[in-house]
Order: C-alpha cells, then structure tokens, then sequence
C-alpha cells in the first residue's frame, strides 16, 4: 500500500530541483488521488516524496505506459480505414432484393415500350387507324425480345468474364449459365412468334424484314462468334435496331389493314425514328461509365474504354445538344408537328440533368452507375412527350 505523502521524506540528493518541482506541481494543485483494488485513499497533505531506484524505474515504466495507453486511445481507432464514403460498405452492404431488381433491370424495358408507342402515334397520324389487340401482341413480343437481350447478354458477358465481379449478373445470382441461356432462346421463339402473326395480321412483310434486321443487330451485338460490342460498335447497332428498323416496323404494323398493305414511309416516321434511336443509343453508352476497369481487363473496347471517362462525358453533352438540336431544326423544317416540338422540348430539364450528372461524377464509379437510369428517364419522357405530339397534331386536324 502507497504511504501518505505527509510521511514521506526526500532522500535522494541526485534528483535535486526536478523531483522539487514535481511535488510542488501536485501538491499545490491538490488533484492527486490514489486508490488501491477500489478503495480510495483521502487526499494527500503537505510533505515530501522518496524515490530508491526501483521507484524511479516504476515511475518511468508508469510514464512510458501512460502514453502507450494516450496513443491508442487517440490514434489507433482514427487509423481504422474510413469507410464513410459507401463504395466498399455499400457494395457488400447491397441486399439481394436489390441485386435481384437490378437484375430484372424493369426500367430498361422502356427501350421496348417507346419504339412501339411512338410508332403507333405516326401511324395515327398518318391513318388514324389504331389496333388495341395488335399494341398488346406487339408489346408482349417486344418485351420478350428484350428479356433475351438481357439474359443473353449477362451469359456472354459471363463467358468472357466480363461480369465477373458482377453481383446483379443473373447467372451469379441462380448460379448457372445453362438456365438464363434457355430461358433466353425460350424468349426470342416466343417474341419471334407474336411479331410473325402480327405481322401476318397486318398483311406487311415489310414490317416483318425490318423486325428481323432489328433482331439480327441484336444478335451481332452481343453473341458470338460476332460479339461486335466487343468492338465498340455497340452504339450504332443500338441505334439501328431500336430507331430506324423497330420504331419503322411498328409503324407500318399497327398502320396497316388488309386494305392498306403499302402505307407509305413518310418524313415524320423516319425522323421520329432518328430521335428515338438517339435516346436509345445514350442509354446504352452511359451504361459503360461504370465499368471501364472490367472492359478493359477483358479486352471489350467499349467507347468509355477507347476515349476514358472525360471525354465520354463530354460526348453525353454532345449527343443531348444534338437530341434537341436536331429536334428543333426538324420543327422549323416542319418534318415534325409543331406539337412535337413544343412537348419534346419540355423534356430539356432531364436533359440538362444527364449532362450534369455525369459531367460531375463520370470519375466516381459508384455515383455514375446512375447515369443509364437517368438516360432511360429522358428516353421515356422524350417518347412519351413525341408520342403526345404526334397524337395531339391528329386530333387538332379534326
């Protein structure tokens, strides 16, 4: 047990002023308490203290830990590696409800819905005709097709290990290629099926050529032995397929009857089918941001791995002033309703949206996995907007 200080004396001459200054230091302040096992001891009164040897090593021994002890308490746990910032928390953090939604990937089925929608509006347009069972044949087919797109696109990717360290990949999650790959064909005979029969229906074999010349972009895109994405020619496959062959098709299917087999191909189709290819496209290449490092780990020259993340988002910038550009020069030109014009053009704040978003974060690889979801969020309204137009111009000629 520690003696109280009154009963201590100073006896070492060698520790002189510095063992003065020390006693005088505690005892003037008088915060010095002591306690042994859990009891606490009164405070100390006035007096000296007495150090041999082994005193002053303890004493050293206790300063030397006191500090150990300071600097874990206030530097190690900040050394702890900062995770604040989600990347890695999140990524592991991501629940599998969530990696099953993006799996389904529901918002990129948009590309099936507008092709369609604004199809049927020029036919409207042009004929005033409109089969709601044909849409719906047409629309279930449509969304089949792009099932297949989706699965057979996550089963090549997986081949070529492209998606490897993929979590939302469907063949990670069900743990099988052969399964996504049959559901994937199932998917294309199915689709293929309903587009024949409307086609058959509408007394168009055009319509028909033009579906297949869609599928087979489809095709080359991603299946081997093509694989043409791999190429970076991804963009303008995309933009054939859903713009000029798909949106074209379907405006001669739901325009066509049996009594109107050659229904012409107007302006206004061909330029509503550019804009819509054009939507398309920047989906398709946002969707590239987020994995430049796997691309080019494969060997997949996508556009973001052939000009890096910077200038690809200054080709967003370019590709949305074009979208509008090319819309208003079409307006003036009167290629397009002037309802058109006015209803796409509100659609400039999405717009403006995409080019900022992905101006500010194409350099985050967490933040701009967004930008394809904000590209299908104009894609949508543009169509949407088009399709109003196109309807609204009809009805104002009656």
């Amino acid at each position: 047990m520690l003696k109280p200080l009154a009963t201590t004396t100073l006896s070492s001459p060698f520790l002189g002023s510095c063992v003065r200054v020390r006693h005088e230091y505690f005892t003037n302040k008088c915060f010095l308490t002591r306690s042994c096992e859990g009891a606490r001891f009164p405070e100390p009164s006035w007096g000296s203290l007495r150090f041999d040897s082994d005193d002053r090593n303890y004493l050293r021994f206790g300063r030397l830990k006191t500090r150990c002890l300071h600097h874990q308490q206030h530097i190690v746990p900040n050394s702890t590696p900062d995770i604040s910032d989600g990347t890695h928390q999140d990524h592991n953090a991501v629940s599998k409800a969530t990696l099953v939604w993006r799996a389904v990937k529901l918002p990129i089925y948009s590309v099936a819905l507008v092709p369609l929608t604004v199809g049927g509006a020029a036919a409207y347009l042009q004929t005033g005709l409109f089969s709601a069972r044909r849409y719906i044949v047409l629309l279930a087919s449509s969304v089949l097709i792009i099932t297949w797109l989706n699965l057979s696109n996550d089963v090549y990717d997986f081949d070529t290990g492209a998606d490897k360290n993929k979590k939302e990949s469907v063949v990670n999650l069900v743990g099988s290629r052969s399964g996504p790959l049959i559901a994937a064909y199932l998917s294309l005979s199915l689709g293929f099926v309903g587009l024949s029969w409307a086609s058959v229906d509408a007394g168009s074999l055009r319509s028909l050529i033009l579906l297949a010349c869609a599928i087979f972009c489809g095709y080359i895109y991603q299946c081997p032995p093509f694989r043409l994405s791999y190429q970076g020619l991804g963009e303008p496959l995309c933009f054939a397929a859903f713009g000029p062959c798909a949106t074209t098709a379907f405006y001669l299917l739901l325009g066509s009857t049996s009594g109107i087999i050659f229904l012409p191909l107007t302006r206004t189709v061909l330029f509503a089918s550019v804009l819509v290819g054009l939507t398309t496209s920047l989906i398709l290449f946002c969707s590239h941001f987020h994995q430049v490092e796997e691309d080019i780990a494969v060997g997949k020259m996508s556009p973001l791995v052939k000009m890096g993340t910077e200038r690809g988002s200054m080709a967003v910038k370019g590709a949305v002033l074009t979208l509008y550009s090319l819309l208003f020069a079409l307006g003036l030109f009167k290629a397009l309703p002037l309802t058109c014009i006015v209803l796409c053009a509100l659609t400039l704040p999405i717009g403006k949206l995409v080019v900022n978003f992905v101006e500010e974060n194409h350099k985050d690889k967490g933040k701009i996995f967004m930008a394809k979801y904000y590209c299908v969020r104009l894609h949508a309204l543009f169509g949407a907007a088009m399709t109003a137009g196109l309807v609204s111009a009809r009805l104002l000629v009656k």
